[in-house]
């Protein structure tokens, strides 16, 4: 049997130890910056891979947890497959533990665990305090029956029973598919002597070889894949699911930035404008109103966008709808994509959802009653169904390469718990 492609993302509160852990385990000290050791927090992504007893592969990212840094937290979250969220046995659940966990079940995340770190600074008592707030956080969510292991990255303790329990998850992880168009947004681009731009991301969807032609989007620059490796090991092809970095062939560094997506040409087509099945979280601190501007996290991209809430209402926390959002810049989405929604002068996560349409006209509030029920048919995601009604809301104006921007992403997760 191959072996699955999975990605393994950390999650969680800043100085929780995500990063000391993901040492322990690897090998791999994941703050490559300068200023992140002479601070002491993890500002940037950070990669590595783990192999565990098993054998089975698993890419990691970590992610910066203070809240400063949350945007690179949620470019690093978007393709991920488990999510190992960490509690201080010594603080217990903090401001971005719960904003971490609100990413991660915006992103569609379907499986993961729980770890109390630090368990080796406290007595069991406090663990066990711990580890019934955490049951609080996570119920009714993906991680309410999820294993909840208590480490201790230095002293060791914990770590086997760890393994063991990433090997039951990688277990349960359903595959990405290799078929459909590739598609890798791009969270790092560096030059390495001798061989020029690299490029760096989470391959979300297809395969792609040595040789190939490729695009950024939505720059439109051309290149050709000079060579790919993954995991530090030299490759003839990556696939959805690996960490890949793409040598990239007459391209400068200095014309790629995080957020644009690399993919085959003609494969996909950039839009300014996407609706969206929106969830406003419980726990945002104040409705959403029927128009707002927000900072639109889609791949490894954050754009400032208008959300437009489509039958004219606010939204209460806790509540769904239908909105447009409409972006002041271009970028790649496909049908089923996951968006982050967050306040750009509160800076807090409000919300997300599932694209429904990455193609539409720009609609009336008073068109709602009737695009309603084929939002609803959007929203089922019946591929004939969904076809049938995207061309009919895109009239005489088209919408371009429908059949690839509309399943070439990761299998439909469900709506986040």
């Amino acid at each position: 049997m191959a072996e699955k492609h999975i990605i393994l993302g950390t999650a969680g509160h800043v100085d929780h130890g995500k990063t000391t852990l993901v040492k322990a385990l690897t090998g791999t000290d994941t703050d490559r910056l300068a200023e992140e050791k002479k601070r002491g927090i993890t500002i940037e992504l950070g990669f590595a891979h783990l192999r565990l007893p098993n054998g089975q592969l698993l890419g990691v990212v970590d992610v910066p947890g203070h809240e400063r840094f949350i945007k690179n937290m949620v470019a690093g979250a978007g393709g991920i497959d488990l999510v190992m969220l960490l509690v201080a046995a010594d603080e217990g659940v903090m401001p971005q533990t719960r904003e971490h966990f609100d990413v991660c079940r915006l992103l569609g995340v379907e499986r993961g665990l729980v770890v109390i770190s630090k368990c080796d600074t406290v007595d069991e008592e406090l663990i066990e305090l711990v580890t019934e707030e955490v049951s609080e956080l996570t119920a009714g969510s993906f991680l309410e029956e999820a294993p909840v292991v208590p480490v201790s990255a230095v002293s060791g303790q914990g770590l086997d029973e760890l393994l063991k329990v990433l090997e039951e998850l990688a277990a349960e992880v359903r595959e990405r598919p290799e078929t459909g168009a590739f598609r890798l947004p791009v969270d790092r681009a560096f030059v390495i002597k001798g061989f020029g731009t690299v490029v760096t991301g989470t391959v979300i969807s297809g395969s792609l070889g040595l040789g190939e032609t490729v695009e950024l989007h939505p720059s439109g620059l051309s290149s050709r894949v000079r060579s790919l490796q993954a995991y530090g090991q030299e490759r003839e092809k990556v696939f959805a699911g690996e960490r890949a970095a793409i040598n990239l062939q007459g391209l400068e560094k200095s014309e790629i930035e995080r957020g644009e997506v690399l993919a085959r040409p003609d494969s996909v087509i950039p839009t300014s404008m996407f609706d969206l099945r929106y969830t406003h979280l419980a726990s945002a601190s104040s409705p959403l109103p029927p128009r707002s501007k927000m900072l639109v996290h889609s791949g490894t991209a954050a754009l400032m966008g208008t959300v437009v809430v489509l039958d004219g209402s606010e939204l209460e926390p806790g509540t769904t709808g239908f909105v447009q959002v409409r972006l002041d810049k271009p970028t790649v989405v496909v049908y089923g994509d996951r968006i982050v929604l967050r306040s750009f002068a509160r800076r807090e996560t409000v919300g997300g959802g599932r694209v429904i349409n990455p193609c539409p006209t720009k609609h009336r509030l008073k068109d709602f009653p009737v695009l309603k029920p084929e939002f609803e048919i959007l929203e089922r995601g019946e591929a004939a169904a969904v076809v049938a009604v995207l061309v009919r809301q895109a009239g005489v104006a088209g919408c371009g390469s429908i059949s690839s921007r509309l399943f070439s992403t990761c299998p439909t997760r469900p709506w986040p718990r």
